[in-house]
């Protein structure tokens, strides 16, 4: 059914923050919570264009959060068109089946909260739940870099690493939902902590926050860098530096994307990947991460036909990957 539609346009900013929908359609609703913020968005039956987006702070003074994902949901419900589903990528620990999250470390009170039953139980349509690296694996697959192939790796490397893997075209989610938490492989068995307190996972090795500590520990060995006149230097910062031929910083993605390497080749001999896609914002360095890890492989797979036509690129959906995983999720 074509639909008309009466907009709201804010004349500062060139995005249209809001419609109003005249013609009854089916849509779908999908949402992407972290510990910072939450978006939510109306899609049409097809596509991936967004019809409203809306977003807000995950927590504040005003109600828990899941209060304020309710409220969310509301300010966004479309009024004249009859919404088939809700999807949700939140962090953490979950039991998708169930509906379940068994542990947000950054939300406060999300442990063992059955979302789906609490959101389901005021809008009375279907809601479907998954973790947020996970859902971006789906959304990069179904809509994104990932278009057309049956076996895919999808890796996130930001403040944490995590991920999600397409076989034989399904989402691989494990007995409880809790499978891909491909940041927490042991790399280094005496390395350095991880944020899970467990020591030389590949996040505590090759995240974002990984490359920002060991080039804060070679400065306060007295290592030369443009870096040192920063406070302390962002992941960013050091890609910037980077390439513009920083010393430091050029090691430090090399030693990052060694790491990945290693861990990529593991997860080559499991998974037998026809594409391997980075998204988060380490990924956004481009060929500083990714050249190391195309030099790293070749010396760790247990035969380079893992490696033949092996694609290894950057995600395409961008901070939209976990809305429109979501929506994925949510059309089936």
């Amino acid at each position: 059914m074509i639909a008309v539609f009466l907009c709201e346009v804010n004349q500062t900013t060139p995005n249209i923050s809001r419609y109003a929908i005249i013609v009854d359609m089916d849509a779908y609703i999908a949402v992407d919570v972290g510990g910072t913020r939450m978006r939510a968005a109306v899609y049409p039956q097809e596509g991936i264009a967004p019809i409203a987006v809306e977003k807000i702070r995950t927590t504040g003074r005003k109600g828990t959060p899941v209060e304020r994902l309710i409220d969310l949901l509301k300010q966004i419900w479309p009024e004249k068109a009859t919404v088939k589903g809700i999807g949700l990528a939140a962090p953490g620990y979950l039991d998708a089946q169930q509906g379940i999250v068994i542990s947000a470390p950054n939300i406060p009170g999300w442990i063992n909260l059955p979302l789906r039953h609490e959101i389901q139980s005021v809008f009375d349509v279907p809601v479907f739940l998954g973790n947020d690296a996970n859902l971006a694996a789906l959304g990069e697959w179904k809509y994104g870099a990932g278009k057309g192939h049956h076996h895919v790796l999808y890796i996130t490397i930001s403040t944490g690493i995590g991920g999600g893997i397409i076989i034989d075209d399904r989402l691989l989610v494990g007995a409880h939902g809790l499978a891909a938490e491909i940041g927490h492989v042991t790399i280094l068995p005496d390395g350095p902590k991880c944020g899970c307190g467990h020591r030389g996972h590949l996040e505590a090795l090759a995240s974002g926050t990984a490359i920002a500590k060991y080039v804060a520990e070679q400065l306060v060995l007295g290592v030369p860098s443009s870096l040192s006149s920063l406070e302390n230097p962002t992941a960013a910062d050091i890609s910037l530096a980077a390439e513009k031929g920083d010393a430091l910083a050029i090691e430090a993605f090399n030693r990052a994307g060694s790491f990945l390497g290693m861990a990529l080749a593991d997860f080559l001999h499991t998974f037998n990947p026809s594409i391997v896609i980075l998204g988060g914002g380490v990924s956004r360095s481009g060929r500083l991460i990714i050249d190391p890890i195309r030099n790293t492989l070749p010396r760790h797979v247990l035969s380079l036909e893992y490696i033949r036509d092996l694609v290894i690129t950057t995600a395409v959906l961008g901070d939209d990957a976990g809305l429109v995983g979501a929506l994925a999720l949510a059309r089936g």
